[in-house]
């Protein structure tokens, strides 16, 4: 699945590639590769793109990341359980 929103994103601040990829700490083809969805970031890497964009993971990578809502429920329908 191609990410345009990561590209949108990059493009809106007129980054190219290669700058986005040095302010992550990665090189020009991983970025490629994550903006064309053929390769997933790690938990780091999805951290640094967070921090760069200043936007969550959930927002950037919702292919990947269950969203905050999704998770709390998860954790509290765990909570419950284990009450019972």
């Amino acid at each position: 699945m191609k990410r345009k929103k990561l590209s949108i994103l990059r493009n809106k601040h007129h980054w190219s590639q290669k700058e986005l990829a040095e302010m992550l700490g990665v090189s020009e083809i991983s970025v490629r590769s994550i903006e064309n969805g053929n390769r997933s970031p790690g938990t780091k890497l999805a951290a640094r793109y967070s921090v760069v964009f200043q936007l969550s993971v959930e927002k950037l990578f919702p292919d990947i990341f269950l969203p905050s809502f999704d998770t709390l429920s998860i954790k509290n329908n765990q909570e419950k359980s284990s009450i019972s």
